[in-house]
This record gives C-alpha cells, structure tokens and sequence, in this order.
C-alpha cells in the first residue's frame, strides 16, 4: 500500500488535494550525494549496473527533495545493449556505440533480449528500490521508444540531426521497420517485466521525436509507441515525445494514460486536443537558473497553464546537472503550496 499515491491517481485522471510533482533526471548530477557516490566508481555503467547503487541513487532525490515519485536510475541505452549492440559513456561527452548499425546483416545479428537475462540488473535495482521505498512513492520505470533507440544504434553517437539514422528511414524503410520491431518486442517484454519487479507506472523516452517529419514520425515511431502501451494495460503509461508538438492529437488517441509536453508547448492550447488524458510538464529547465523569486513566480504560471487537475508537475525536460538544488526545492515548494489554492 503506497502512503503518497498522488502520482497515480493523477494519472488515472482522479481529482487529488494537489498536483503531484516529479523531475526528469531527478535522480543524478544535482544532488551532492550522488556526485559523492559517482566519484567513487569507475563510471556512470558501473553504478547502472550495480543494483543496489542504483538503488542508492534513485532514492536520494526522494529524501533530498521530497518529490512524490522515485524513477529507477538507468538509462535508455540498456535496451540496445542487452540487444548487443554494446555502448560506452564518455565523460562530458556522452553516449558512444564502438560498433553501429549499418546493414541487414548487422540487424539480423541484433537479438530480442530477454528481460531476466539480459538486463536482470535494472530488474533486482527496481525490486531493491521497491523494499527500500516501503510504500512512500509510487516508482516510475522506463524506457527509450524505438525510433529514439534506433537513432543511437545507427548513429552510434548523440547528434543535431541523426542524418545517418533519417538516411535509413528513405533508402532502407523495410530493414528500419526490422530494427524496430525487435526493438519494440524487447522493450515490451523489459517494461512488462519492470512492472512484474515493481514499478508502479512507466515512461516512454522518445528523445529524438522532433527531429522527424509527422509523416515519418507516424510511420517508425508512434505506431511503435502505440504497441508499447497497448502491451502495458496493468499500469499507467506516460508518452514523453520532444519536439513533437504537431502529433498532440495522435497521441490523444494512444493507449496511454498521460502526455508529457516540453517545454514550448502551450498546455492550454493542448488540453482541448487530448480528452480525459493527464498532462505532465512543463516548466523550463532553464527557468530553475533564475533567481527563488523567478523559479516561484515562473512554478505558479505552469500551473494556472495547467489548472487543477489531470496534472503532473515536472521540466519540460530533464533537470540540467548545474542546476542549483535549493532552486529545485523552490519549484517542488511552490506547486505543494500553490496547487491545492487553484482547487478552491
């Protein structure tokens, strides 16, 4: 039984006392504990691969800031792995893929992993996290959508413009359909066993959305994403698209229970556009640099964007590794204080 289960019941669609409120990226960079931790490994695989680090460092944001949701500390990148297609993360620089995605050969090599086997280690970090919560929060899992995974296979790095990844979608569309499909009978199979470990909704990353046009995006993302969530009924499913703010009414229609907007969409233009769906976002990442005065002043306009219910407070991205904590403890103040002022 969870002892703050305001996240869910927004998520549902239920009326709550106030808007629950979570970071993306919650769990890292910010917090002195978790930059005390990291400077004791050898990197950033080694404690996702860790379970009980991992565990460690998913919690620290709970006790630090009082959030009303843990996400299991992992990363999008475990699905290509345990695929084997193998990645390193370099410092300052970010994801590296030492081999790619180049043709039907190296697609065909590609797995679709088992869930126990291949990635047991964020399965036994959610289940460790989930004694250790002991019902205070609900636990979020994860995981990239396909279209987002496969640009990181096929480019085999972060890009402006992932021209590699675009190049396959219009001179190999059957071999990208492929690649896709094991990825998405991986991914589903990882988040139906996260739920089997504990977590009590999901999240689905697609990073990289915006950089397709809504035709393409349709074609190799969303009906993928949309298998994702049909697949996924025992807990709510959260759709996370950036840049995609022109397939707000393709996602209305998805079996998912919320919508998560960045930060240049405009929740009043979007409420109408998505029925009984819970919104979640918005805030700028950036607007968390500003003085307490401007981080509380910018928290309460998100929220009257929003209003009182079927809201999830949260970036409209993930939270930036310099920003300064005391900052982010403001935002979280402000929408427990404010929140319940828009029910009256």
């Amino acid at each position: 039984m969870l002892k703050n289960d305001l996240l869910l019941r927004a998520a549902r669609g239920e009326e709550t006392e106030r808007t629950p409120v979570w970071l993306m990226r919650q769990a890292g960079r910010i917090l002195p504990e978790y930059r005390a931790l990291r400077g004791r490994l050898s990197g950033f695989k080694e404690l996702v691969e860790t379970p009980e680090l991992a565990a460690e460092v998913t919690i620290q944001p709970v006790d630090a800031l009082d959030v009303d949701a843990a996400i299991i500390f992992s990363d999008i990148l475990v699905v290509p792995e345990a695929m084997g297609l193998t990645y390193e993360m370099v410092e300052a620089k970010g994801p590296l893929f030492p081999e790619t995605i180049q043709s039907a050969a190296d697609v065909a090599r590609m797995r679709v992993a088992d869930p126990e086997e291949h990635l047991g280690y964020v399965l036994e970090a959610l289940r460790v996290t989930k004694r250790a919560l002991n019902g205070r929060v609900p636990l979020i899992g994860f995981a990239g959508a396909p279209w987002t995974i496969l640009a990181y296979m096929v480019e085999g790095h972060g890009s402006k413009t992932f021209s590699k990844a675009r190049r396959m979608l219009y001179q190999e569309p059957a071999l990208a359909h492929e690649l896709l499909r094991k990825i998405t009978a991986t991914t589903i199979a990882y988040l139906k066993a996260q739920v089997t470990a504990g977590a009590n909704l999901i999240q689905v990353f697609d990073s990289w959305a915006g950089i397709l046009p809504p035709a393409h995006y349709r074609e190799f993302s969303q009906r993928y994403i949309a298998e994702i969530c049909a697949a996924i009924p025992e807990v709510p499913v959260t759709v996370f698209a950036k840049g995609a703010f022109w397939a707000i009414e393709d996602f209305a229609a998805l079996p998912c229970r919320t919508i998560g907007l960045d930060w240049n969409q405009d929740p009043r233009t979007v409420r109408p556009l998505v029925g009984d769906k819970t919104l979640q976002g918005n805030l700028d990442p950036c607007a968390l640099y500003g003085s307490p005065a401007q981080v509380r002043a910018a928290t309460i306009a998100m929220l009257d964007q929003f209003g009182p219910h079927r809201h999830i407070a949260n970036l409209g991205h993930g939270v930036y590794p310099d920003t300064n904590p005391d900052n982010v403890k403001v935002f979280i103040e402000t929408v427990k204080e404010y929140s319940p002022k828009l029910r009256g």
